[in-house]
């Protein structure tokens, strides 16, 4: 079967063709196809963190201050950029002396502010989406994302292997203005929100003038004309904003984790199992459903919730695995329209040379471009370790209530006052901000959770606000985790003479009875014991079950954590 005008996107694919939806609008044919491309993808078996040696110019976006140097988190410079600019700042016109100046797209003119380098869709956007402010301004990161992928792109247009389709000059001043934008440069220039077109297509636009017009500086043009670097026909060649702005969600979010979402995690994990070990010796009191149960070192229930925190980071490792495949080469609906054969590959394997990590080419773009099951898959590893986070904050903030009428049993750091009206009065704050970002991550969840669900036909039509979310929740993770480990756990004592007193008052050491005198005998001292308000000694040698010396011998706390040896 044979269609005349149409470029089949894959051998033996032509089955029928449709035409394809984005956004619910109708626009051009493809095919059904019944084959994906055989590149396979590999799991790779490499711890992740490891893999961190990227350079600084991005470490305040992917990653806080606080965190130690060696964890970097920025794209490094190619060292395959092609020839040198012509021009640069010192000969060129300064981008804050701009004027306001006219520029137009396909549905007219528009007058652009001074000193911006966008351009008309971006003032268009602008215009049309007053919605949220600052506040719901575009991720810096999918924006350095954006610029990263285009570099790589302009660079293999330029190789004369792949044709040489654009000019060395041409890849070299966009390599320039994008290792200008990741060195923060320009961050002013793109002030787009999250709440547009679900493609992320004004951003995808907002990035190609912005490297078109600063391109367009540095080899000595008029800002504006869209000479001799075009936004659309050089800065997006090969491309489509419904392969791009996927690729760079894909490698924003995984920037992110690495750089901040684990490694505040293992500031965490390396907390509680430093306390684990402090404590391992404290024999306390256990409780379940909130009431007394049988004892436990404090270190056993330290290790439990380092345990969770050790399951967390490896889940977020084991889901960051499919982020790693790229949607870029799918173009407008996943057929590689305007590109050429190993196109996909080849940019997958430069965005991987850049950023040291195993970024692919998807297995199948069509899913890649329609739906974002990855971002729910990771975020739903975030809302466990959410659960996991809120539960250890709240077993650390009530064992640490009081001081003198709660259960007493950790002393919290006071890191600042607790009440501008009760002098003196400490609250545990560093739990109920990790308990906040609990909550956030998990409302974060559900929205992109929903977002996964808006894949009309060819096209995800939520994307902004999924990345959004995703990196919103991978920044707070990191963040609060790190925040505290250093602000209160590594800072928690324990009260050890309230821990006795609640351990040797428990009426719940009658357990270690039941193979002596059985359950029922045991189950009476115990009532015996809260009613007459007796100590369970004084009730077990009134019960005539056991001796006085039996039950000094049978009842030993620090017997009762952990199974008996085998005799």
């Amino acid at each position: 079967m044979e269609v005349d005008g149409y470029q089949r996107a894959r051998r033996n694919t032509i089955l029928i063709p449709v035409c394809r939806r984005d956004h619910l609008s109708c626009t051009f044919p493809i095919f059904y196809c019944n084959h994906t491309k055989q590149a396979q993808y590999i799991m790779y078996s490499w711890s992740i963190a490891p893999r961190l040696s990227i350079i600084s110019t991005m470490k305040q976006v992917f990653a806080p201050a606080t965190f130690t140097p060696g964890i970097l988190s920025s794209i490094r410079p190619s060292s395959s950029s092609s020839s040198t600019p012509t021009s640069d700042d010192a000969s060129a016109t300064t981008i804050a002396q701009l004027p306001s100046r006219m520029e137009s797209d396909s549905m007219g003119s528009l007058s652009i502010p001074p000193g911006s380098l966008w351009g008309a869709q971006t003032q268009r956007s602008i215009q049309n989406f007053p919605i949220g402010g600052r506040e719901s301004r575009m991720p810096m990161e999918v924006v350095y994302a954006q610029c990263l992928l285009k570099k790589c792109c302009a660079e293999y247009w330029a190789d004369d292997a792949n044709g040489g389709k654009m000019s060395k000059e041409k890849a070299a001043a966009i390599g320039q203005a994008v290792e200008e934008v990741l060195a923060g440069k320009h961050d002013d220039q793109f002030p787009l929100v999250i709440y547009q077109t679900g493609s992320g297509t004004q951003t995808n636009m907002n990035v190609n003038e912005v490297l078109s017009n600063r391109a367009i500086m540095i080899l000595g043009g008029e800002v504006g004309s869209k000479t001799p670097v075009h936004p659309n026909d050089d800065c997006n060649m090969g491309q489509s904003s419904n392969d791009s702005f996927p690729t760079a969600m894909h490698i924003a979010s995984v920037l992110t984790i690495l750089n901040r979402t684990i490694p505040g995690l293992k500031v965490l994990l390396d907390a509680l199992k430093a306390k684990q070990v402090e404590f391992d010796k404290i024999v306390k009191i256990g409780r379940t459903h909130c009431m007394d149960a049988t004892p436990l070192t404090l270190g056993q229930e330290f290790s439990g919730y380092a345990q969770q925190v050790e399951y967390g980071i490896q889940r977020i490792e084991h889901s960051l695995q499919s982020l790693y495949r790229l949607a870029l080469g799918g173009t407008a609906v996943g057929t590689g329209l305007n590109t050429t054969e190993g196109y996909a590959e080849a940019i997958a394997a430069k965005i991987a040379e850049e950023t040291e990590l195993p970024f692919v080419s998807a297995q199948n773009l069509f899913e890649a471009l329609a739906a974002h099951d990855s971002l729910i898959e990771v975020s739903g590893a975030f809302n466990t370790v959410a659960a996991s986070l809120n539960k250890i904050a709240n077993d650390v903030r009530l064992l640490g209530s009081g001081p003198r009428c709660g259960l007493g049993e950790l002393s919290l750091p006071p890191n600042e006052p607790g009440s501008s009206i009760m002098p003196g009065k400490v609250n545990p704050t560093q739990c109920e901000a990790l308990t906040m970002v609990c909550a956030q991550v998990m409302g974060n969840h559900t929205t992109i959770s929903i977002g996964g669900t808006q894949g009309h036909f060819e096209l995800n039509v939520f994307k902004p606000v999924m990345v959004a979310n995703l990196l919103d929740s991978a920044r707070l993770l990191g963040d609060a985790a790190a925040s505290f480990a250093e602000r209160c756990v590594v800072g928690i004592t324990p009260n050890l003479d309230k821990i006795n007193q609640l351990l040797h008052g428990s009426l719940m050491l009658v357990t270690a009875l039941n193979p002596h005198v059985g359950y029922d005998a045991a189950s009476k001292i115990a009532k015996n014991a809260h009613e007459k308000g007796l100590s369970l000694k004084e009730s077990a040698i009134a019960s005539g079950y056991l001796t006085a010396e039996q039950f000094d011998e049978w009842i030993v706390p620090e017997d009762m954590i952990g199974p008996k040896p085998k005799k």
